[in-house]
């Protein structure tokens, strides 16, 4: 029951990462939206969603994961139906940016919980490897349920759909979660480390984003970036000196935590982009509707949850290693297929085949990668891991689609034909890959060559001078 909330709940947080990009449209027509303003539908929870994944990180361990799961779970639930009822574009907006929030709480919880729950082993990359598959199955998946709904039914649905799956979660926790204990006597957050991490990860993001619209080289993009890297800066400092620090600097010491985090960063990057680009590809170039564009991710969906089988049943008795830098080649090679398209191509010769090797590369690298970010980390710190970990991957998503997208429209120019448009994206697609190549490197070179013993004793004593290094 622990395994099945924590799959239900990851798998509604990747799912709202995409499920309403093909509901704009109808969006737009229904709320008044205007053009500018349609892309924060998309953008803000993005932004809520990284700039306060630490702060919910640390606070599932000061407060209690259980506590923090279920409270998230439920704000979501009441987002999602406020979103669904919306009747102007503030009020959507206002939606989602709580979804962002909420889902901040949720994402490091429900790891923490896993990595909690299942000792560090063959059970706990079993249980990741479940993990895996279900956050890789909700991003492809929002595609294609988001077309769906808003093609048969409303895009009102693309955020009514969570509450249902908002309350087999909550059930789930309730029945198979045990309740935690929170941070005793250092039941306190260290508030002016999140303001600052929480600022700085924010305009990072807004910044990356706001390049849509301004430009890499524009002022407002410079000082936002500039900003950012002030503010976490600062954070750092901050965590450096502060005794009960919202991220403790010397976890990147273990060079498992560290690597994994740089690999998944890279990794997002590239998937995510790809994903944005496929599905312009998909609707702009091949003109395929909302519902059969999400119908392509099908193949890429289930590729993915084959190679997370595989990378389960190797990763149970070998190191995370492995299959991080086979996995990574394997995507940059499906990802770089995807590069070949055409303006005049179609599913078959362009998309399948892409799809089903890229899918599987990726499989292969999502269990291993979450196990290698919390490999060597105490119980007591699972959730600051747990943070940093969901914190590098939405980053790198944000960061990855924003610079491809802006890579592609520089190509393309001013050519919107279905010509120009290909090679624009195509363009994106091609760095993609090589975001891939970059991540199996760091995976061959950043990470240790031999897996971490799980036995129990060693697992102790590395908890206890953990503790005692903080």
């Amino acid at each position: 029951m622990a395994l099945t909330a924590v799959a239900v709940a990851q798998f509604m947080v990747a799912l709202d990462m995409a499920v309403v990009n093909v509901a704009l449209p109808a969006i737009r027509a229904d709320l008044g939206f205007a053009p500018l303003d349609l892309a924060w539908v998309v953008h803000v929870y993005a932004l809520t969603f990284g700039g306060f994944l630490l702060l919910g990180g640390k606070a599932a361990d000061v407060f209690g994961r259980r506590r923090l799961f279920l409270g998230g779970l439920v704000v979501f639930g009441i987002a999602s139906l406020a979103g669904g009822f919306a009747q102007a574009p503030w009020e959507l907006v206002a939606a989602r940016a709580i979804q962002g929030v909420a889902a901040a709480a949720v994402a490091p919880a429900a790891l923490a919980t896993l990595t909690t729950t299942f000792a560090e082993g063959p059970a706990r990359v079993r249980a990741l490897g479940v993990w895996g598959a279900v956050n890789a199955a909700g991003g492809a998946m929002g595609v294609l349920v988001g077309g769906l709904l808003t093609e048969y039914l409303s895009w009102r649905w693309v955020m009514l759909i969570n509450v249902p799956i908002v309350v087999i979660a909550v059930g789930a926790v309730l029945a198979g979660v045990a309740a935690d204990a929170a941070g005793g006597a250092a039941k306190r957050l260290d508030m002016v480390g999140a303001v600052l991490a929480t600022g700085g990860v924010g305009l990072l993001v807004l910044g990356v984003i706001g390049t849509e619209r301004h430009g890499w080289l524009s002022a407002t993009t410079g000082v936002t970036l500039a900003a950012a890297a002030v503010a976490l800066a600062a954070f750092v400092g901050r965590e450096t000196r502060a005794a009960d620090p919202l991220l403790r600097i010397g976890l990147f010491a273990n060079r498992w935590v560290s690597g994994a985090n740089l690999f998944v960063f890279l990794a997002s990057a590239g998937q995510f982009a790809a994903f944005y680009l496929t599905s312009l590809y998909l609707q702009q170039v091949l003109g395929m509707s909302a519902g059969a564009a999400g119908a392509a991710f099908v193949p890429f969906s289930l590729a993915v949850v084959a190679g997370t089988v595989v990378a389960t049943k190797l990763g149970a008795r070998r190191s995370p290693r492995g299959a991080l830098i086979a996995g990574g080649a394997i995507a940059a090679v499906g990802i770089g297929w995807f590069a070949l398209i055409s303006p005049d191509g179609g599913f078959l010769a362009d998309v399948l085949g892409p799809s089903l090797i890229g899918g599987f590369g990726l499989g292969l690298c999502l269990a291993p990668v979450a196990a290698a970010a919390t490999m060597g980390v105490a119980r007591a710190e699972a959730g600051m891991a747990s943070g940093v970990f969901n914190s590098a991957r939405q980053l790198g998503g944000s960061i990855g689609v924003a610079a491809l997208a802006t890579l592609a429209a520089t190509r393309t120019g001013e050519r919107m034909d279905p010509v120009g448009l290909n090679d624009g994206y195509a363009l994106g697609l091609a760095v993609a890959a090589l975001l891939f190549v970059a991540a199996a490197v760091v995976a061959a070179f950043a990470l240790p060559a031999a897996r971490r013993s799980a036995n129990p004793l060693e697992t102790a004593l590395s908890e206890e001078l953990s503790e005692a290094n903080r």
